[in-house]
């Protein structure tokens, strides 16, 4: 527990100095986000994950910690994850490939002789899904950063329950390195997560929930998962029906997701983040709850239903807007004047002209 301690507080201020350092670089490579009016770079990812592996390595190294082949897998997958993130965030690489690199990876860390391979394979779209998910709530500042360490304490907390020491001081220390990100994240935003640390972090928060549940029976796990990632199963929903009903493709990025809907609804940047973090806390508890057995096995269902009313509600918020025909200008009528008198007026002061011209 000392140790866990101790590599939490390395993690959060070796992360504010080292977001610090790579802001300056991602600005001169052109490494960044635009976010009207400002540009933000995308080096806080970068910090994260060198953070976060650092110090999980060296609790494996000392023999404090070990990480055990399960967890080290896990933690190696995810830094590959992350650098297929960073060649996101430079070269813009296609959502497909994003998608591609993730299954594989998740495939390379499920324990498939405790989950079996239909488990496993319905364990390897769950985080490829949730770890693609992820990477949507970069969209606000503070966001990801505040929905990922309110995951990654109660996935933590259920690696607890179950003595699973190295994926519980792992997840201590992936939280600590993103608090001490959301320094620099919260709004307005000096540094961002970007593919590379969206991608890296939800990866990894996938990959450990899926140990902790690996082994039991897959209807509650379903349920305690889902409640652990509330938040962005609920975003990547709202997002993929609202895209389809509009006829939008769903790769096309759009202000569609929760928090751009909570601002139109008069939210400001700070009470939306605060509010999608108390939802992430909320179905934490309850996965938590559920996972240790302090709660029935329905009560993921009512995670479930409350989500579903919010995204039901929220997709009444209109965020496309209404597009005119190519060509077509729309008339501005002067002010207290309808069309017609506009027209009536013009051509008044048209004949007023040619009359003292003539």
């Amino acid at each position: 527990m000392l140790y866990g301690i101790a590599a939490a507080t390395a993690a959060f201020l070796l992360s504010v100095v080292v977001t610090v350092l790579l802001r300056a670089p991602a600005l001169r490579l052109g490494v960044v986000r635009r976010r009207r009016p400002r540009v933000v770079p995308l080096s806080g990812g970068v910090a994260v994950v060198a953070v976060t592996a650092a110090v999980a390595w060296a609790g494996d190294l000392t023999g404090v910690v070990p990480l055990g082949g399960g967890v080290g897998v896990l933690l190696a997958a995810g830094a590959g994850v992350a650098l297929l993130g960073l060649a996101a965030d430079v070269w813009r690489l296609r959502g497909r490939v994003l998608a591609a690199g993730t299954a594989v990876a998740a495939a390379c860390v499920v324990p498939y002789e405790e989950t079996g391979v239909p488990g496993g394979l319905l364990a390897v779209c769950w985080i490829a899904l949730v770890t693609l998910a992820f990477r949507g709530l970069d969209h606000a500042d503070g966001l990801a950063g505040t929905v990922g360490v309110v995951t990654a304490f109660g996935v933590g907390a259920c690696a607890a329950a179950e003595v699973m020491d190295a994926v519980a001081v792992l997840m201590s220390v992936l939280a600590a390195a993103l608090t001490g990100f959301l320094l620099h994240n919260w709004h307005p935003a000096r540094s961002a997560l970007g593919a590379s640390g969206s991608l890296f972090a939800g990866f990894v928060l996938a990959g450990a929930a899926v140990f902790t549940r690996a082994g039991q029976d897959v209807a509650s796990s379903a349920g305690v998962l889902f409640a652990l990632t509330v938040v962005v199963a609920a975003d990547a929903v709202l997002v993929a029906v609202s895209r389809r009903s509009a006829g939008r493709p769903l790769a096309r990025t759009a202000p569609d997701h929760l928090a751009h809907r909570l601002r139109r609804l008069g939210l400001t940047p700070h009470g939306a983040t605060v509010l999608l973090g108390v939802g992430a806390f909320c179905g934490v508890l309850v996965g938590l709850l559920a996972h240790t057995g302090w709660a029935g096995r329905t009560a993921p269902l009512w995670v479930a239903a409350v989500a579903s009313v919010v995204v039901v509600a929220l997709l009444r918020v209109p965020v496309y807007g209404t597009r005119q025909a190519p060509g077509r200008v729309s008339p501005e009528p002067l002010t207290g004047c309808p069309p017609r008198a506009r027209s009536a007026t013009s051509s008044q002061v048209g004949d007023q002209l040619r009359v003292r011209n003539g």
